[in-house]
């Protein structure tokens, strides 16, 4: 039998190889090709499917100590967590919904009802705040990015913009909600591991997040100030818009998810039939195109999670959290530890919440030595872990939207993703200057000053 201590051998830095490998072809052929211009399509030049195939083979040469069969073990078990075949289910339903809704012409009608109502310069900033609105009221980001995410698609082709600018306002209002609402599984992670109050870390996420949010809309208001007035058919049914509305109020009531879509799939089904733009048999086959569109890219988040438990097992994760805690040294180092240690985990766990239950022990720590106090670390927690997830090119809402527009380019969404850019900005500002701080912080360091000033 395999002796433990060589099964589990630890590479530290080395275990992310197998991540630069995966990165390094899909990145780096997208980018090569777009460059060159030589295909119409250069991120799909090197699916991603096929370069994470490619890193989990160098993921499973790495470590001959540890038997091939253990290791594809413990890419399974990794792999098929629960976390993530619900995000897959949730790809699949998303796919179903949007498959139906367009074949009976709801799409068309959402969005020739906002180009009729709404001036087009304000479309791009109403996405990104209606957006914010459904992310915050349901909890997650994913919910709000399948539900509108496919409207500003049609928004964007109608209007001949730029489509991953009109994705990028969509997925920085589905961080804004995942952010901040009080009923985000991030917001549950950070305040149950830095032991605070919910209202408590909101209040302070708000005063971090809401002027950051204010400067994007701004900012996307500016790049769509020359947008010119849309002429045409703009003719649209009031009756093949109720399943989006379903959709959004459902949400919005806090109806989980999954019960959402699939209830709004077959709402859709209904109109279409009633109103004669959907037969039976369309109907199914709408929802098996949809699906299908979706399939891609929960195989890809399947293999990916696989990936990262590897790395895990490699020690990987434990090895980025061990230097980030030994170069604490001050009150402000302890404050960009945290918000380091949980953006970095997410970017390379791709998961935020997992980020934040991993990093928020040892943030604690940190904040209790410091004297950093629970709504503050929860905060940075949460912030850091949510604007490094809307920057990451490979991370689940990118798939997401990758799933309703195969040819998106992720760095292009990355690009325009203003909220994340600001978020942590404002983050990095309060503690450059040492701002956001609670009147039990500034009097222990009124304290620690007086007893260095009695010292010398």
């Amino acid at each position: 039998m395999t002796n433990d201590t060589q099964t589990v051998k630890k590479y530290g830095f080395a275990a992310f190889i197998p991540m630069f490998v995966f990165l390094g072809l899909y990145l780096g052929c997208g980018i090569y090709y777009t460059i060159t211009g030589t295909v119409e399509q250069p991120w799909n030049q090197f699916p991603r499917h096929a370069a994470i195939l490619v890193g989990i083979v160098a993921a499973f040469l790495m470590n001959r100590y540890m038997p091939l069969t253990e290791k594809v073990s413990k890419f399974c078990r990794a792999a098929g967590d629960e976390g993530t075949m619900m995000m897959c289910m949730i790809f699949l339903v998303a796919g179903a919904f949007s498959g139906v809704a367009k074949a009976m012409g709801g799409v068309d009608s959402v969005v020739n009802l906002g180009l009729s109502l709404v001036p087009v310069r304000f479309i791009l900033p109403g996405i990104f705040i209606i957006t914010a609105l459904v992310a915050t009221a349901i909890g997650t980001s994913s919910g709000a990015l399948v539900a509108i995410a496919p409207i500003a698609l049609a928004v964007a082709e109608g209007t001949g913009s730029s489509i991953p600018l009109y994705f990028a306002a969509v997925y920085s209002g589905a961080l804004f909600g995942d952010n901040l609402s009080i009923i985000s599984d991030t917001t549950i992670a950070a305040t149950t591991g830095a032991g605070c109050e919910m209202k408590d870390k909101f209040r302070m996420n708000l005063l971090i997040a809401l002027p950051a949010a204010l400067v994007t809309v701004i900012a996307f208001s500016l790049m769509s100030s020359g947008a010119q007035p849309i002429s045409g058919d703009l003719s649209y049914s009031l009756v093949k818009i109720i399943p989006y509305v379903y959709v959004l109020a459902a949400a919005i009531c806090g109806m989980d998810v999954f019960i959402v879509l699939i209830s709004g799939t077959f709402l859709a089904g209904l109109v279409g039939i009633f109103t004669g733009s959907l037969t039976l048999a369309g109907f199914a086959q709408a929802i098996g195109s949809g699906m299908s569109g979706m399939m891609s890219t929960a195989i890809v988040a399947i293999m990916l999670r696989g990936l990262i438990g590897i790395i895990t097992v490699y020690g990987g994760i434990d090895w980025l959290v061990d230097v980030l805690h030994r170069r604490v040294r001050t009150r402000k180092g302890a404050e960009y530890c945290i918000g380091f240690m949980s953006g970095l985990l997410d970017f390379a766990l791709i998961n935020n919440t997992i980020a934040i239950m991993i990093a928020a022990p040892l943030a604690k720590d940190i904040a209790d030595e410091h004297h950093i106090a629970p709504k503050r670390n929860a905060s940075l927690l949460d912030i850091f872990a949510c604007g490094v997830h809307g920057l990451a090119p490979h991370a689940g809402g990118m798939l997401t939207l990758s799933g309703f527009y195969a040819a998106l380019n992720p760095l292009a969404v990355v690009q325009y993703n203003f909220y994340c850019y600001f978020l942590l900005l404002a983050a990095v500002i309060t503690i450059q200057f040492g701002l956001m701080r609670t009147p039990e912080e500034k009097e222990y360091i009124r304290q620690q000053n007086e007893a260095k000033s009695a010292r010398r």
